[in-house]
């Protein structure tokens, strides 16, 4: 890791990733796999104007890279944890949409029974631990659940996702000097979008490089560049590595940018249009369509049918939520305790 000086300023980029061939099949999931993310959110924030979503709903618009780049660069094995913009991971690792968005609708049929709602997608069948309404919460709970997989001997490791408002929670500082010292094998990522809620990072922190809080435990860490999904992939493939190796965590700062505001009540009138514009001049879903065309690994009608295919998966989804029943009564008192028969429990 190079030292403070010689790394970048915070200007909402980072260095360029050295050139990495990337094969055919790769970039064709990051085209799908983010535009699904892209859409799905887009009519997820229709339906909440027509208020079929009710309560918090944070979009993902603008972020995607994050979650697919990570994906191509770990195991099927590994965990995920988030914090509550988490709509986009689980449909990165291969979640059903008809089960996101009935959890969207709070219906039994969701990935939660429809009692997590936007804030709390859960999906055991694809290694992802959820999404956390208490900010920074989930950071000791990834170390936590990335010292199992160490205790466990099982060479997997848990990717930890936060906002940038997350770094100024003790927690983290707890988190990251326990697994210095135990060299637990967690990712730490920052999803660092420029604001926490409706304040700047500058406003609120010293430290604007983020990725520098690392060095007080000796971390390893980086910032990068997080409107390239390859950038994406590339930091996430060394920290996996590290972490395989018995090396300990990595923090990675994700200089991301997310379209529309913190939630959908959101009027942000702390930003400017411009830079909203200027950003999606950037956008990472245009930029792997560019490379697909460049290297001939698909045509425009190819990335058509699968734009096609995307918005069938979505309205599938729609109608699946529409349809499906609302949870009964009794389900309040399930999945409260592990011990069905808990005798404190009252009905």
């Amino acid at each position: 890791m190079a030292s403070v000086k010689e790394k970048s300023k915070q200007n909402g980029k980072a260095p360029a990733a050295e050139k990495t061939q990337h094969p055919k099949e790769r970039y064709m999931y990051w085209y799908e796999s983010m535009q699904l993310q892209r859409k799905f959110e887009e009519k997820a924030g229709q339906l909440y104007g027509q208020q079929k979503i009710r309560g918090f709903c944070h979009l993902y618009i603008g972020q995607e890279a994050c979650s697919s780049g990570s994906y191509t660069a770990l195991t099927k094995d590994d965990k995920w944890i988030t914090a509550y913009r988490d709509h986009g991971i689980p449909l990165a690792l291969g979640s059903d949409p008809k089960a996101i968005m009935a959890e969207l609708f709070a219906k039994q049929t969701g990935s939660s029974k429809g009692k997590g709602g936007s804030m709390h997608i859960f999906d055991k069948s694809v290694n992802f631990v959820g999404g956390h309404g208490i900010v920074g919460a989930q950071i000791p709970m990834g170390a936590g659940i990335a010292f199992a997989e160490k205790y466990n001997k099982t060479n997997n490791l848990c990717i930890t996702f936060m906002g940038d408002g997350a770094v100024r929670q003790g927690a983290l500082h707890e988190a990251f000097n326990m697994a210095m010292l135990w060299k637990i094998p967690v990712i730490f990522v920052v999803e660092n979008n420029g604001y926490a809620m409706g304040t700047s990072v500058a406003r609120t922190s010293n430290v604007t490089d983020l990725y520098t809080l690392a060095e007080a435990y000796d971390m390893p860490s980086e910032p990068v560049d997080a409107m390239s999904v390859e950038a994406v992939h590339e930091a996430v493939s060394r920290a996996a590595e590290r972490a395989r190796a018995g090396e300990g965590p990595t923090f990675l700062e994700f200089r991301t940018y997310r379209y529309r505001g913190h939630s959908m009540s959101d009027p942000q009138k702390y930003r400017k249009k411009e830079e909203v514009e200027e950003y999606k001049m950037r956008d990472p879903i245009e930029q792997v369509k560019a490379a697909i065309l460049e290297k001939g690994y698909a045509t425009e009608e190819d990335l058509a049918a699968i734009d096609l295919k995307i918005k069938g998966i979505v309205e599938e989804s729609v109608q699946f939520a529409e349809e499906s029943p609302y949870p009964t009564a009794d389900e309040a008192f399930k999945d409260v305790y592990m011990q069905k028969d808990y005798p404190f429990l009252m009905e």
